[in-house]
């Protein structure tokens, strides 16, 4: 992760990159979301079988389950219990992410051959930890740091963040910059490449977290030339004042009965001195 990058990755975003990467991580998450895209548009959960045969269906149904929980498939089920999954918009677009991961996991992570699920699912597993995010933020931005110090920062537990870092000396994130127990922790060369994969787990997050912001019409003269100037400001006004044209609700108005003149005249109360 480059300098900038750490500097502009606030604690906030770390956070939502962390709660990101876990929806993720789970097992056979990767490898269903392309199984549906490869196979699809739509698979009930007894079509896994042909792809996955060591999976029971009721492993199977869990899982999907839990993918449905995290916005990654939906079904019509209300009256099928068998309806068929298919990917949301937000799995849909994951290809960038999982881009970002299999490179990471491509020129970093010393591991067996494997396929590309396999390898992003991998790399997931090592980045999803409570925490992990954040160490890693801090340590990009402060080059090396102690246990201490790093617990302090987070705001957790001296022991549990050793723990953690322990954790992320076995996975190749951090290394300590010498042999004795209180030397500082500092990121490898895999910690220090996160950044792409953090950028695109954080831009996926936003395209879809983000509240879609309304356009707002240019208001137009009769001839449909653009209204600049006072004129934009009086127009704004009349139609504020306008009242509400009828075809915007799903019935026009009834027409007001007639009422007869002798009613009415009785209706007027009789004038005084």
């Amino acid at each position: 992760m480059s300098q900038t990058l750490a500097t502009e990755f606030a604690r906030a975003d770390a956070q939502a990159v962390q709660t990101t990467l876990r929806r993720l991580a789970p097992k056979w998450t990767t490898a269903f979301v392309h199984t549906i895209a490869k196979y699809g548009p739509e698979l009930r959960v007894r079509d896994f079988g042909q792809y996955f045969p060591t999976l029971s269906q009721t492993y199977t149904s869990k899982r999907l389950t839990t993918m449905s929980t995290a916005g990654l498939v939906t079904r019509d089920a209300q009256f099928d219990r068998t309806a068929p999954y298919r990917l949301t918009d937000r799995a849909r677009t994951l290809g960038p992410v999982y881009r970002a991961l299999a490179q990471w996991s491509s020129d970093h992570l010393d591991h067996t051959p494997q396929g590309r699920s396999g390898r992003i699912e991998d790399a997931l597993h090592r980045l999803q930890l409570v925490d992990t995010t954040e160490v890693v933020r801090l340590l990009s931005a402060r080059s090396s740091m102690r246990v201490s110090h790093l617990a302090e920062q987070v705001g957790d537990y001296e022991q549990l963040i050793a723990t953690r870092l322990n954790r992320m000396q076995a996975d190749g994130l951090v290394t300590r910059t010498g042999h004795r127990h209180g030397d500082p922790y500092t990121l490898t060369d895999a910690g220090r490449a996160l950044g792409p994969v953090f950028t695109a787990v954080q831009q996926w997050e936003n395209r879809h977290s983000s509240a879609p912001k309304v356009q707002v019409p240019t208001a137009t003269s009769a001839l449909g030339a653009p209204v600049t100037g006072a004129n934009a400001a009086r127009t704004a006004a009349a139609l504020r004042r306008s009242a509400v044209p009828s075809t915007l609700f799903s019935h026009s108005p009834l027409p007001q009965p007639r009422v007869p003149a002798a009613v009415t005249a009785g209706s007027i109360p009789a004038r005084s001195r």
